[in-house]
């Protein structure tokens, strides 16, 4: 039976990954998830997809986000309150964010890292980065992970570069898709398997540095094709039915049954 074997959570979009013992999934998601951005000089998103190198900086927040930590490699730490300035509205790839610029020395520090001015927006509400979007989680197994590293010609690859909440152990290949249209337990959380995760540019970086070194996104296109809107899909997105916690070890259990399938094209 697959179980929790990871947890995830970014407090700045694009930053390095947490890894949680728990999280608390509210109608939300987590709230302190992507609950920060970044932006440039002109107001325009600044993530992995524009400079893959951001993952080198950690970030930590509280569940209200007033207080915001950024840990450096160099091992610089900037803690402090979060003090809000103008408030801005961003497009994050055709949705947006609504959120103020956060004041202090937090950007400054960050410049380097993002080969840029950037300045860090706090979004006004606990979706953060997610707002107007109702699959707030995401799960992937580690059966999927097995297939991908097959087809790719490696010994494994990292489920972090999917950046997924929850990464899944003793799941079978793609087991997660068949739960699509259907309803999981984990903990004392229920979650609705909406959709697919359509996946980018980012799963081809690695989860450490940020530099490119696997072709994923040809790879799941051969060996699994496109989905309607040339999306090329890995994991499964969900949305929160009844809000609970989730830890480490949880089982997943197949409360309904999905099974909808999607028509695929341009594999083999």
């Amino acid at each position: 039976m697959p179980r929790v074997a990871r947890l995830s959570v970014a407090p700045v979009r694009s930053l390095a990954l947490e890894h949680p013992e728990s999280i608390e999934l509210t109608e939300y998601g987590v709230v302190e998830d992507r609950r920060f951005y970044l932006i440039d000089d002109a107001g325009h998103l600044v993530d992995r997809v524009v400079v893959g190198t951001l993952v080198q900086v950690r970030s930590w927040t509280d569940p209200d986000a007033t207080r915001l930590r950024l840990t450096f490699p160099d091992g610089t730490v900037i803690d402090g309150p979060v003090e809000l300035g103008e408030p801005i509205e961003t497009d994050l790839h055709g949705r947006p964010a609504v959120g103020h610029v956060v004041e202090g020395p937090w950007a400054e520090t960050m410049a380097p890292y993002a080969g840029r001015r950037v300045r860090i927006v706090r979004c006004d509400r606990p979706a953060g980065t997610r707002l107007g979007m109702t699959n707030s989680v995401s799960l992937v197994g580690d059966g999927s992970l097995r297939r991908l590293a097959a087809e790719l010609g490696v010994a494994g690859v990292d489920a972090r570069r999917f950046r997924m909440l929850i990464d899944l152990e003793d799941a079978g290949e793609h087991e997660e898709d068949a739960w699509v249209g259907g309803e999981i337990e984990i903990g004392t959380a229920r979650l609705r398997i909406t959709l697919p995760d359509a996946r980018c540019a980012i799963t081809t970086q690695d989860p450490d540095s940020g530099h490119r070194d696997l072709d994923t996104l040809r790879v799941l296109r051969r060996y699994r094709g496109f989905r309607e809107g040339k999306k090329l899909d890995f994991g499964v997105l969900g949305e929160v039915v009844t809000p609970g916690r989730v830890s480490l070890g949880d089982e997943v259990r197949v409360a309904s049954a999905g099974g909808v399938m999607y028509e695929r094209t341009g594999a083999g």
